[in-house]
């Protein structure tokens, strides 16, 4: 498990220092130390070519220019900002036994970019892209620049940045087709879906997440750059969630229909997480449970040799109406989800985490929970193994635009877990009413990576 020093009660060490971009990164001339490839735009032909074309205006703005600098002299003298609390310096381990990104408290930005391989890849070139991916990842998630970047400066706030890789069926294929396993396929047809088959296809899923907008735009810009001579862009998505800071650490997060969204999902750092996940029992004495039962501890057993120490991930894409949502009153919506809105209690009373009792009447002798509701359907009867990790993120594309979910489902074994729920709630799911699943994609999630090698390395080399 990923280390994630986020909570409330964590305060960074933070060492003082000057800021980045007001002297050189390894000391000299600012200019003698600009790479020659960015020559053709550099500060001084800027200010001659400003010199030209301005003539006596010029001679204004170098003057500005001047006062400018007495002006950052005095700025100087100013004591720098208080950096006590602020999260831009939180890093997540990149290295380690499983990826950062899945077990990880959800940050408040995600990107989603599904990259298609140019015909013809050999596996050769998949492992010198899988190298460059893997470096970019491992400097921008810990503060630093790769070697590549035009603006460094941007690196410098990790803001809890996580980089996350998913292999599909095509790149695992450039290793040789009996490498791909049966599940890393499209999901057998729902009825309720209107798939998009441009959003719904891709050889490789780059999940980019992060507590700061600009950290993870930039760290998307550096992923895409150095893959522009391997694949192309299948299709993206930006999501977001609460602002860092605005709930507290471990609290659900809302939907934009304003429900609570992963109540049910099993706890990161628990026995329950690392066997409906990442497949396999801990090894702990004497686990703990939920009241759910004890999942099985075989559940990644069926997983190929290079993804032990991985899992899978179901994407799907779910466009939500808020326009008819907006129609029905709350109790409606309530029974719908058979949770109440506010605190996400199950309608048969308690609290958000307390267990639903579906057999609870009311005084009419009325079922609290439908059997059609959300809740019923996606838990009533199933055992504990059917249970699923959800890391959801929103998004909207503007007034009138698009809304939605990008529903994230992490589990060890796509046909013992995920499968059961999805065919419940194909069949009969009051809030089908309002959502429509409209992309949809798998992906193998392969183990963490380790000092000095790349992302895939089982696959490719094990």
């Amino acid at each position: 498990m990923t280390s994630d020093p986020r909570s409330p009660d964590h305060e960074p060490e933070v060492t003082p220092s000057s800021d980045p971009a007001a002297e050189p990164r390894s000391g000299g001339d600012a200019d003698a130390q600009a790479p020659t490839a960015r020559s053709g735009f550099s500060r001084r032909r800027l200010i001659a070519s400003a010199a030209v074309a301005g003539g006596a205006g010029a001679v204004g703005s170098l003057a500005g220019f001047a006062i400018g600098r007495q002006a950052d002299a005095k700025e100087d003298a100013q004591p720098q900002r208080d950096t006590q609390g602020a999260n831009g310096i939180v890093t997540v381990p990149y290295y380690g036994e499983h990826q950062a990104g899945v077990e990880t408290m959800p940050q408040a930005h995600g990107e989603f970019l599904s990259f298609q391989l140019r015909p013809g890849s050999t596996a050769a070139e998949v492992v010198r892209w899988l190298r460059l991916l893997t470096a970019d990842a491992a400097a921008l998630t810990q503060g630093t620049a790769p070697l590549a970047d035009s603006e460094p400066e941007l690196a410098n706030d990790p803001a809890g940045l996580t980089v996350t890789f998913g292999f599909g069926r095509g790149l695992v294929a450039t290793k040789g087709a009996g490498a791909v396993p049966e599940w890393l396929a499209p999901l057998e047809k729902f009825s309720i879906d209107r798939l998009d088959p441009q959003r719904s296809k891709g050889d490789l899923l780059v999940q980019i997440c992060g507590d700061d907008p600009i950290t993870v735009a930039h760290a998307r810009r550096m992923i895409w750059k150095d893959s522009r001579s391997f694949a192309e862009v299948a299709w993206q998505r930006t999501g977001f969630r609460r602002s860092y800071g605005t709930k507290g650490e471990g609290k659900t997060q809302r939907n934009l229909f304003g429900q609570l969204d992963g109540t049910a999902s099993p706890t990161p750092g628990t026995e329950d997480f690392t066997r409906l996940v990442w497949g396999k029992a801990s090894g702990r004495e004497n686990p703990v449970f939920s009241s759910r039962g004890e999942p099985p501890s075989d559940l990644g057993a069926h997983l190929p040799d290079w993804l032990q120490g991985g899992t899978t991930l179901v994407l799907r894409d779910i466009a939500m109406n808020l326009e008819t949502w907006d129609e029905a009153d709350r109790p409606g919506r309530e029974f719908a989800i058979g949770r109440t809105v506010g605190s996400g209690a199950p309608l048969s009373g308690g609290t958000e985490f307390t267990d639903p009792d579906f057999k609870a009447v009311d005084k009419r002798g009325l079922t609290k929970i439908s059997s059609a509701s959300h809740i019923a359907r996606s838990r009533d009867g199933l055992g504990p193994e059917v249970q699923i990790h959800r890391r959801p993120y929103n998004y909207e594309t503007g007034a009138g635009g698009e809304t939605g979910l990008m529903f994230a489902s992490f589990q060890a074994d796509i046909e013992r877990q995920f499968l059961p729920i999805q065919r419940r709630l194909a069949e009969v799911d009051l809030l089908n009413i309002w959502t429509v699943p409209i992309a949809s994609t798998v992906w193998a999630i392969p183990r963490g990576v380790r000092e000095g090698e790349y992302v895939g390395q089982a696959l490719f080399e094990g």
